[in-house]
């Protein structure tokens, strides 16, 4: 492991962040001995960030922690288009009306995780919007255009991909890697940005940035890239079997949250205590020793320290309590997520399968039917066998009534109207 003399990079390095960088002794003397602004971009393709963009989040964090400037970059200029790396089909286009509606969504997100403000280290919220929706299209060509080489940006794998797949490569999405080129020049030129950090999949787009910096006179500009994280079984951070892991909490609640992190492998504990949270490296030590049953008390406190990092810690108390009263009581808690359904429904008699569906418990009749087979599915603690169990008024206690499949997942069913 590189010995790195700047806190931003050796604490980056002691914790896994770094997969990449394109010139390693420069950008550690830059950041040892200046005060130095750097860049993420996030696409507004939805109302919050998920689990995924954390790691890149965290990056940010600790950038402005060691004392220098992290910029949050908005693409509501790109988002018009869509990042087509990676891709096999292209994104669907965003109404203007719909970014505006997810950027003030992922504003929210990022207010836990940076400090902003006007002050010279504080952290700045930019969108390209500002500088690509006025650009003049021949000048932006001449001034700007010229320095890429079609053939060059044919080479990188996120169109190769494409291509060598038989899909559709539109001309809109091969002007993305232009204009996200473009995007670092002008944050130089705005803000003196001098690092663009991203996931290993955005080192061809971050160094084409680097490239028509040169040509356009920047000073050096630079890379710096995360690994791509899956868990120890392959899976993609930021997925659980109910859909995306959202950090705002009118998308997912901070218990759900809360259970996520709860539910790590074994093997990913520490790894996970590394890039999410801001506990000592000492303690983490302590915390990825543990075996056997042990191993579960550092899955909780991993889920407590970034649910409390985004939720506060109030939200995060009562996250564990929950799910204390919920595992190891077998009390009901009415902090469980809640899911609404008409009064009448139940007053008729609602099935189970469909209740499943409703709650979110299974994707289909067919997965609920197979949970019951298994004998997963209990209804307010009791295991139900029957397929054909129907959900009525006699069920609720106080008002709702849980259902669960397995041991750690919960929902309230709850009659309105």
């Amino acid at each position: 492991m590189t010995q790195y003399k700047s806190d931003f990079l050796r604490i980056l390095s002691e914790r896994g962040f770094i997969h990449q960088i394109s010139d390693e002794s420069g950008l550690d003397d830059l950041f040892r001995t200046q005060t130095v602004t750097g860049y993420i971009g996030y696409d507004p393709t939805a109302a919050s960030l998920h689990v995924g963009h954390l790691t890149q989040t965290m990056m940010l964090h600790w950038m402005q922690e060691t004392g220098h400037r992290p910029i949050a970059l908005m693409g509501g200029g790109t988002g018009m288009i869509g990042d087509p790396s990676f891709k096999d089909e292209a994104r669907k286009l965003l109404t203007n009306e719909g970014i505006q509606e997810n950027l003030a969504g992922l504003r929210r997100s990022f207010a836990r995780y940076l400090r902003f403000g006007d002050g010279p280290k504080d952290a700045i919220m930019a969108d390209n919007a500002d500088w690509l929706l006025d650009l003049n299209y021949v000048a932006f060509l001449r001034d700007v255009g010229r320095h890429f080489s079609v053939n060059r940006m044919l080479s990188f794998d996120s169109v190769k991909l494409r291509l060598d797949r038989e899909q559709s490569l539109s001309f809109l999405e091969f002007n993305y890697m232009i204009l996200q080129a473009y995007d670092f020049v002008e944050l130089n030129k705005r803000y003196d940005c001098r690092l663009q950090l991203g996931g290993s999949d955005q080192w061809g787009n971050i160094i084409n940035g680097i490239d028509l910096g040169h040509r356009m006179g920047t000073p050096q500009l630079f890379a710096l890239t995360s690994p791509l994280l899956t868990t120890a079984s392959g899976a993609k951070m930021g997925k659980s079997a109910n859909g995306a892991v959202w950090l705002n909490p009118d998308m997912l609640s901070p218990y759900e949250f809360w259970q996520y992190w709860r539910n790590t492998e074994d093997a990913d504990v520490g790894r996970f205590l590394k890039l999410f949270t801001t506990l000592p490296m000492d303690e983490i030590a302590r915390l990825e020793a543990l075996g056997g049953a042990e191993i579960n008390e550092a899955k909780k406190q991993l889920a407590s320290a970034v649910t409390a990092k985004l939720h506060g810690e109030a939200a995060a108390l009562e996250a564990a309590e929950t799910a204390r009263k919920t595992f190891e009581e077998g009390a009901l808690a009415e902090t469980l997520p809640t899911v609404e359904l008409p009064a009448s429904e139940f007053s008729a008699g609602l099935g189970l399968l469909s209740a499943l569906v409703a709650a979110g418990l299974a994707g289909s009749n067919g997965e609920a039917r197979r949970h019951v087979k298994g004998g997963a599915v209990r209804l307010n603690d009791e295991q139900i066998e029957d397929e054909r169990r129907m959900i009525g008024e006699s069920d609720l206690s106080s008002g709702v009534a849980k259902l669960s499949v397995g041991r750690k997942k919960h929902v309230l069913l709850r009659p309105v109207g």
